[in-house]
């Protein structure tokens, strides 16, 4: 395992978890094919190491946001093909045909564009029509689908290989997601009325397991995939966490009472008390909206309350109650004792958002 004394913040990152994770979802879905969500450097994971762990996990594609994270994909070497999620700019989409990556298609502008692209390269452009059933975000609108098929297949050189949609309120919204499902069903009739589309996907992490789809035989994976189901479920309680945040103490100092701590002291102490100075912030990932609000560290068995704002590079903790605290010992900041359902609600955000601030100046250390 890499040495991690010289670090003051540091992710662990178990790789097993995730393949587990997977296994999990096969389980619950065997006919299904899977992809897993890399974007956002593999929510916080970091992307090549995430990539080069499941590369050879029975994995359909790995959904990026961005042509440059395609490439990253592909300089891993990887087997498995990155699929662009959202549009792409006209001068982007050069690259994805020279290439063979998977792209979302928009539009019948998009269409005719990488049709004469692939003219251009003799290359077949393989792409997933994205229909709008309520997202609002990108896509094609279902009442624009009548005749779009019959326009697709008369264009010889793409490959409609998918279509797919995106639930907007899957975890809140039931009677509106079965409407969007509804409209997602039609939508694949429509189309597959004069295409043969191999791949199709509406369910994402917040739908695998609550939502039955019949005519979907692909779900995307992102926050399942490490280890948080937006949605209660039985299966749920079989997934693992697949990130562990960790940073050390840099200093103990004792304050005395009435001592602010922190910028515009927000916290005072009421109480002469032992501070625990520890080397993370939000230049790491770790946000300033947990700012006092309770938020608390793991560290030598103890809980401990984080005192005052959080800064760019460091945090302070109260260990009042410990004894034998030293500079250089570990404190987990997120992971098995303060899950990221802890932080979500105490910075009323979504976990995403926790996961995926985690900065690049945060080394990842991959367990196998």
């Amino acid at each position: 395992m890499q040495d991690t004394s010289l670090y003051r913040a540091w992710a662990e990152v178990d790789t097993h978890a995730m393949r587990h994770n997977l296994g999990v979802v096969q389980r619950f879905l065997p006919t299904h094919k899977r992809m897993a969500i890399v974007k956002a450097e593999a929510y916080g994971h970091g992307l090549e190491g995430v990539v080069r762990a499941l590369d050879d996990a029975d994995i359909e594609f790995f959904g990026v946001a961005t042509p440059a994270e395609a490439r990253r994909v592909q300089a891993c070497g990887c087997r498995t093909s990155p699929f662009i999620l959202g549009p792409c700019f006209p001068a982007e989409r050069e690259a994805i045909v020279q290439n063979g990556w998977r792209a979302a298609l928009c539009s019948l502008e998009e269409a005719e564009h990488f049709n004469s692209l692939g003219a251009l390269y003799g290359k077949k452009v393989n792409l997933h029509i994205n229909v709008d059933t309520g997202m609002g975000r990108a896509g094609l609108l279902p009442q624009d689908l009548p005749g779009v098929g019959e326009k697709l297949r008369q264009m010889e050189n793409l490959h409609i290989e998918g279509v797919y949609s995106h639930l907007s309120a899957a975890a809140e919204d039931i009677s509106f997601t079965h409407r969007q499902i509804q409209s997602y069903e039609q939508a694949v009739a429509e189309l597959t009325n004069r295409l043969d589309i191999p791949y199709r996907h509406l369910c994402s992490s917040s739908a695998v397991f609550n939502y039955n789809v019949p005519c979907t035989n692909m779900v995307r994976l992102g926050r399942i995939l490490y280890g948080y189901s937006p949605m209660p479920s039985p299966y749920n309680k079989e997934l693992r966490t697949s990130l562990t945040l960790y940073s050390r103490v840099t200093l103990l100092r004792t304050l005395p009472s009435d001592h602010g701590v922190s910028y515009n002291h927000t916290y005072i102490t009421d109480r002469t008390t032992k501070v625990a100075t520890i080397g993370i912030g939000f230049g790491d990932g770790y946000l300033h909206y947990l700012s006092n609000t309770g938020a608390r560290v793991y560290l030598n068995g103890s809980y401990c309350p984080v005192l005052g704002r959080i800064t760019m590079d460091q945090i302070m903790v109260d260990v009042t109650h410990m004894r034998g605290v030293q500079p250089g010992d570990v404190a987990e900041i997120m992971g098995p004792h303060v899950p990221w359902e802890e932080l979500t609600a105490r910075a009323k955000t979504i976990p995403s958002n926790i996961i995926t601030s985690i900065t690049g100046r945060v080394p990842r250390i991959y367990l196998p």
